[in-house]
């Protein structure tokens, strides 16, 4: 086929950035259309990336347009899911920014529509696109390491912003999501079989009895023997901490570095660097080449790299911390459902 013709679902931070990308910067693509519910961002946005590109508020209209070959979800979280099932019955392919849904009801419900409808879905798992991560995973398949026996994976988002508009859970659902998927996708061919999570809020102690939760550590068994932990914190005020480590039966890798450069500065103060404080600095690369990659894989008819099923894996992990937290207790995973007592 040709070119891939794409409309972009949501304008913001992250769909912005994912807009930019089709229209300059991935091979294979053109930005066909934009679509968002807030009047006038999709004719703005439209209009900075070029004339010819159509502009929606109805995200709907958008998908009835039959020249529109793909869908790019980058909506609020919650929206997810419904929204790849109404691009899905429209036979559109779909790239959707993490997490493919919030209950594991609606991912269920995803995986069917997707599978019945026979159309691509990728989920917006960046950090199997960034190199460090991609080539620890390629040591472990080739087991230069051994069998993973300890792995960690850590998010620090550099500042925390007003919590008022946060949703519950948020830490789990869209924060550490992102560690769930990078420990199974290091742990390759591995099940998680107990979950337990320890949760507070520690930047924002006044907004607990909200129920919003700032910091957490989860700890993962599977069913290799390997046992994970995870952890996240809203604020950390060095910078934009992202990084993993896996200790197998014959070595360790370590992943991630926070500086901005490898200059490092020695004066009267110490020994000092720059560093990362924005997620589309620290993982540039990593988006730009998980759209190619989807957009490849539509072209040629081929598998996606993050299926939906990977997805679901990863939001298993975040109901049984949900009901890890609610319980204090370990929750087991079996057949991918927490199971409750």
């Amino acid at each position: 086929m040709g070119n891939v013709q794409v409309g972009l679902l949501g304008a913001g931070r992250m769909g912005a950035f994912h807009g930019e990308s089709i229209a300059f910067r991935v091979k294979g693509a053109d930005l066909y259309a934009i679509a968002d519910p807030v009047p006038g961002n999709a004719e703005a946005f439209a209009k900075k990336l070029g004339s010819n590109i159509k502009a929606f508020t109805n995200p709907l209209d958008m998908l009835e347009h039959p020249d529109i070959d793909a869908v790019i979800i980058a909506s609020p979280a919650r929206t997810h899911a419904a929204n790849i099932i109404a691009a899905a019955k429209k036979g559109k392919a779909v790239f959707c920014e993490k997490p493919m849904a919030v209950t594991l009801e609606e991912a269920d419900e995803v995986i069917r529509v997707v599978n019945e409808e026979s159309v691509s879905l990728q989920i917006g798992f960046n950090r199997r696109f960034a190199k460090g991560f991609r080539s620890a995973y390629e040591e472990i398949r080739a087991g230069k390491i051994g069998t993973p026996q300890l792995m960690r994976s850590i998010t620090r988002d550099p500042a925390l912003g007003d919590p008022t508009s946060i949703p519950q859970w948020t830490i789990f659902l869209e924060t550490l999501i992102h560690d769930f998927d990078t420990l199974l996708y290091l742990n390759p061919n591995a099940k998680p079989i107990e979950v337990y999570a320890a949760a507070d809020a520690l930047v924002r102690p006044d907004f607990k009895d909200k129920g919003f939760l700032d910091t957490a550590v989860v700890t993962i068994k599977f069913d290799n023997g390997a046992i994970a932990t995870a952890e996240a914190n809203f604020q950390a005020v060095y910078g934009y901490d992202v990084r993993g480590e896996v200790f197998g039966s014959e070595g360790m890798l370590t992943i991630g570095d926070i500086r901005h450069t490898n200059m490092t500065r020695y004066n009267k103060d110490g020994v000092s660097y720059n560093t990362i404080r924005y997620d589309q600095d620290l993982l540039f690369d990593a988006y730009v080449d998980e759209l190619q990659s989807f957009v490849d894989a539509v072209r040629n008819h081929k598998p996606t790299s993050v299926t939906g099923e990977d997805a679901r894996a990863a939001l298993a992990i975040a109901a049984a911390c949900i009901e890890s937290c609610k319980t204090k207790q370990p929750v087991t995973l079996k057949d991918g459902v927490p199971q409750t007592v």
